[in-house]
């Protein structure tokens, strides 16, 4: 027929899934009915009592009172219950027993004059509803005693109503601030389901009221609307038997009572929480965006499975809202959160508020980093964000951070980090300014008055003044900027190292009318100042006590170590001796040589390098050289003198190493015998070609005692030149073994004058390692 809507296809009658909407349906609507039977029988039993008639008629009436007022039964009815409660009554015989400290040791509650004396204000009315709760419920489930809680502004929780606890220990709980961990707030921010899986009240740990009389408990949450109000805290003692079946059913319908009862009363905040005055909440919250100057939001709550808030929807927002995503703000209203801004509710902004609803903890100042659709591509955005509950729903304000901010922020920490503080003085009024890093300074409370620069002097050391009033002066009298490091005596007797910079403020005629400057807290750094003052002169005695010791050893060495050797014409010898010492002063060390003719007329010639530098090396080649000498005396063999030089070096104070080479000649055969302890082999020139003598066996001096030292020999021809070296001469730092040789053949033969040889060797010389060189060359004569 034209002009009639095409009808949708509907179901057919035999369709499953029909059959169980249906029957889904049917069943939730008689949880409702049997939720909500306890509350319409109270209030039929109060329309009977009034009215005078039969419970049928009294019935009737309720439900005729509802339609005409636009009500659910369920809601009228609590309103009647709710009206017909009379004056607190004396406990009954139920009531528990009374802790005898009054209440639970361990509880967070307490009696904060502000909440708690709005709690108790309207806790006549909730107790007597309770009390009525209770009766209906104690006979079918075994429950003593139960507790109503309702959230409070800021996160709190007050006892809207209880009965069975006695009176003097509800009163201590009528207010459980934010934070404290209770039963009931446990199972608020859980989120627990309305009835537990096993359906039985287990022992609670955490302090609640009356645990100890009644220690087993069982927390149904209480929603109207997708709106969570509060918990309904029951309670039974120790050793009760299991609940019924029909228990969920009963309990359940507690809940929906407390539910209604809830939402009738006036919170104790401004905004209502009723559902029924939703829309009221809404109009004034949306009149309040009117005036906000920042970026802020009203959500309603949209409830999900459970009857829990599962969204928000977008109702209101203030004129200085702007949205991340670049879209038009109006476009944005009746959207829900998650459809509105999906990516920051995937990064937490959903769960973050759904939290707030739930607890009624509000968000002071949370920073967060949320992504939001742009175009062409996803943005991260950080937000500042606030929010707290408001009647159904949320009042949410965000702040994106601005360049503005963050540079605040990094110059606010910049000035911690430096421990600097400000201040400003209107020279006209007297007024002073100080920052807070100022007071934390001076050791003064921030509500204490600060100081001006003119009284400044008093407050520093007496040595200090001075300085301080040519400060003063500088900016007060001559108008110029000025600064000076003092030592500031704090009010708590405690002495600071201050440094303050001060500039005049001027007017446009050049008057000055007030005075800003800076003070920094350089206590660490004049410590660290001191410190490295006494760090510096320390230094320098020890590097003149180096210094000195390197130049005694130098002295000691160059006394012993004469620049030519004693004749040994008498031995068939020419000799030459050369000393380098080491390219630092400090790195002097033990190298030593001697050259002499003995009393059967051959000659002794050593050569030997101690471990170490300095005065110990020095001191140690003075004990070797000297002791070599007196041992040559006995005409012992090589061999012989260094296994007593090795004993002696074994007796000395200190424990000493070193190296040696000891070779004796005797011109009456030309035999050169020789000895060595680690040192490194000599080298004979025969006709300018060198060849390294054979090495005999033999351990450093000083390693191990009771040590066997071989000797070998050669014959020396007229004209054989013998050079003796210390490991200056060749050391190189990459180890460079074959370097001998090189230099060997850098040097040329050895001439006429064997001193201009030697000369030659240091020159061609690569070693790097800056040691010291000793080197001992003989030439055989013509007999």
């Amino acid at each position: 027929m034209a002009g009639t809507a095409p009808r949708r296809p509907g179901p057919s009658p035999g369709d499953p899934l029909a059959a169980a909407a249906r029957l889904a349906a049917e069943v939730e609507h008689l949880r409702r009915t049997a939720a909500a039977r306890p509350l319409t029988d109270l209030a039929t039993g109060v329309l009977a009592e009034r009215l005078g008639c039969p419970p049928a008629e009294a019935a009737a009436q309720l439900a005729t009172l509802a339609r005409a007022a636009g009500l659910p039964v369920a809601e009228l009815a609590g309103e009647i219950v709710a009206a017909a409660a009379g004056p607190p009554r004396p406990a009954t015989g139920r009531d528990l027993p009374a802790d005898p400290a009054g209440a639970d040791d361990d509880t967070g509650a307490t009696s904060d004059t502000g909440a708690a004396a709005a709690a108790e204000g309207a806790a006549p009315e909730g107790d007597d509803i309770a009390r009525a709760a209770l009766d209906h419920a104690a006979g079918p489930t075994g429950v003593v005693a139960l507790a109503v809680w309702a959230h409070a502004p800021g996160g709190g929780l007050t006892l809207a109503g209880q009965a069975g606890f006695p009176g003097t220990e509800a009163a201590a709980w009528r207010y459980v601030p934010p934070g404290v961990d209770t039963t009931a707030r446990r199972a608020l921010e859980s989120g627990a389901a309305r009835w537990p899986p096993d359906g039985r009240p287990t022992a609670t740990d955490a302090p609640t009221l009356g645990r100890r009389a009644a220690p087993l408990r069982l927390v149904l949450l209480i929603r109207r609307g997708g709106h969570g109000l509060g918990a309904l805290e029951l309670a039974w003692p120790a050793g009760a038997a299991d609940l019924p079946a029909t228990a969920e059913v009963q309990l359940d319908a507690l809940a929906e009572v407390c539910a209604v009862a809830l939402a009738g009363r006036p919170a104790t905040s401004t905004a209502r929480t009723a559902p029924a005055g939703a829309a009221d909440t809404a109009v004034e919250s949306a009149a309040v965006l009117d005036a906000a100057l920042g970026q802020v939001l009203l959500l309603d709550a949209v409830p999900g499975p459970g009857d829990a808030a599962a969204d928000f929807r977008i109702t209101a927002f203030s004129p200085a809202f702007t949205d991340p995503a670049g879209r038009l703000p109006h476009t944005l209203l009746g959207r829900t959160l998650a459809d509105a801004y999906p990516l920051a509710c995937a990064d937490g902004l959903l769960a973050r508020l759904l939290r707030v609803h739930a607890t009624g903890e509000p968000i002071r100042d949370e920073c967060l980093h949320l992504t939001f659709r742009g175009d062409p591509a996803p943005v991260t955005v950080v937000l500042r964000l606030g929010a707290a509950r408001t009647g159904r729903g949320l009042l949410v304000c965000w702040q994106p951070e601005d360049t503005g901010s963050r540079r605040t922020a990094l110059l606010r920490n910049a000035q911690r980090l430096a421990r600097i503080g400000g201040f400003e003085e209107d020279l006209t009024t007297g007024d002073v300014h100080w920052t807070g890093r100022l007071f934390a300074l001076y050791g003064t409370a921030p509500d204490s008055t600060p100081v001006p620069l003119a009284a400044l002097a008093a407050h520093v050391h007496p040595d200090d003044r001075p300085a301080v009033r040519r400060l003063a002066h500088t900016v007060l009298q001559r108008h110029t900027e000025a600064s000076a490091v003092f030592r500031l005596l704090r009010a708590d007797g405690l002495t600071r190292y201050a440094r303050l910079v001060a500039e005049p403020v001027t007017t446009a005629g050049g008057r000055t009318v007030g005075v800003r400057g800076a003070y920094q807290d350089v206590t660490a750094q004049h410590r660290t100042e001191i410190a490295l003052s006494a760090t510096r002169e320390r230094l320098a005695d020890s590097e003149q006590e180096s210094a000195e010791r390197g130049r005694l050893a130098l002295r000691l060495q160059r006394a012993l170590l004469p620049a030519e050797p004693p004749p040994l014409a008498a031995a068939g010898l020419a000799a030459a001796v050369r000393y380098r010492p080491a390219a630092e002063r400090e790195k002097v060390g033990g190298d030593w040589y001697d050259a002499l003719l003995l009393p059967d007329k051959s000659a002794l010639l050593s050569l030997g390098d101690v471990a170490g530098h300095g005065v110990e090396a020095a001191t140690g080649m003075v004990v070797l050289r000297n002791a070599l000498r007196g041992l040559a005396m006995t005409g012992a063999a090589p061999g012989q003198l260094m296994e007593w030089l090795n004993l002696a070096a074994m007796q000395l104070p200190e424990p000493t190493t070193a190296t040696a080479v000891c070779a004796r000649y005797d011109p009456s055969t030309r035999e050169l015998r020789w000895a060595r302890a680690g040192h490194l082999p000599p080298v004979l020139l025969r006709d300018g070609e060198p060849t390294l003598l054979p090495l005999p066996r033999g351990v450093l001096l000083g390693a191990a005692g009771e040590q066997a030292y071989e000797e070998r020999s050669t014959v020396l021809a007229a004209g054989d030149v013998l050079l003796l070296y210390t490991d200056g001469l060749i050391e190189r730092r990459e180890g460079d073994v074959g370097m001998l040789r090189e230099l060997l053949a850098a040097a040329g033969p050895p001439g006429a004058d064997l001193g201009e040889y030697l000369d030659r060797l240091l020159l061609h010389s690569r070693a790097d390692t800056g040691d010291d060189t000793c080197l001992i060359a003989v030439r055989t004569e013509p007999v």
